[in-house]
């Protein structure tokens, strides 16, 4: 498998996303943003993000290893490296997961969490992702998407909004993250495909995937066009052109002018 990769902050604060690509894998996580609050971790979600795709990596080094005990396995390890931190502070650092592996002529998923991994197949686009977390707190959302970015209505409705999710992330009643437990391993969505059903895919942070979800400025068809054209870097300065646009969120509203975008396209 051939994986070229490119990752972007969405402004000036330091990068919550991390990638990487092997001849096997492709691994994306998307750090959650914390919105300017506390959380009981000294360290911070770029630490956490490094780690946790650090142990991953590792975890993954066995090629038959379910995909959802690797992953449990290196929240385990990364929750092992800050003791000293208070990892039952809801607010701990936190992240989306999405892994694609290549063995044995298959393709393995999985994605834990609004990464998502989009295969372009003989058939067209199939998209695996996972929600959850928009069926949460819809009235908080719409308030937050109310106001301009970079106004202080617009951060203290954001404050309140993560707040609020803080208390149902990773609960039953709410949606699964990569955190301080393993158990949210288990509730990641997994699967596995023939290679001969895929013609490439691309492993995407949503800073990526809201150009066609959200924006609709571009098909899943031009997003692959542009990166078998231009690869992962011309598809990001497209993202941030659209973005560039509408700086304040009036035409799509969103929690930030400019999100964290990453890209692990794959080809074989």
């Amino acid at each position: 498998m051939r994986v070229s990769i490119d990752t972007r902050p969405g402004g000036a604060n330091p990068n919550e996303d991390w990638v990487a690509g092997t001849p096997t894998l492709a691994i994306v996580l998307d750090g959650l943003s914390t919105a300017g609050l506390p959380t009981g971790c000294r360290h911070g979600v770029p630490w956490y993000v490094a780690q946790l795709g650090g142990q991953l990596v590792a975890a993954l080094a066995e090629p038959d290893r379910p995909l959802s005990s690797a992953l449990a396995e290196a929240l385990e390890r990364v929750a092992q490296l800050h003791p000293e931190c208070d990892l039952s502070d809801p607010g701990t650092p936190s992240a989306t997961v999405a892994v694609l592996r290549h063995r044995y002529g298959v393709l393995d998923h999985l994605v834990l969490a609004d990464s998502p991994i989009v295969f372009d197949g003989p058939d067209g686009y199939s998209v695996i992702t996972d929600l959850r977390v928009d069926d949460v707190l819809p009235e908080m959302r719409a308030e937050v998407e109310r106001h301009e970015t970079h106004t202080p209505g617009h951060r203290a409705a954001l404050q309140g909004f993560v707040l609020a999710q803080r208390q149902v992330r990773n609960t039953q009643d709410g949606y699964w993250v990569a955190s301080a437990s393993p158990e949210a391993a288990e509730h990641a969505l997994t699967g596995t495909r023939p290679l001969k059903e895929a013609n490439a895919a691309a492993v995407i942070s949503d800073g990526v995937s809201r150009l066609v979800t959200e924006y609709q400025m571009a098909t899943w068809s031009d997003v692959f066009e542009t990166l078998r054209s231009g690869g992962p870097a011309d598809l990001i300065n497209h993202v941030r052109r659209v973005e560039a646009t509408d700086p304040t969120g009036r035409r799509w509203p969103r929690y930030k002018s400019g999100d964290d975008a990453t890209i692990a396209f794959c080809q074989w």
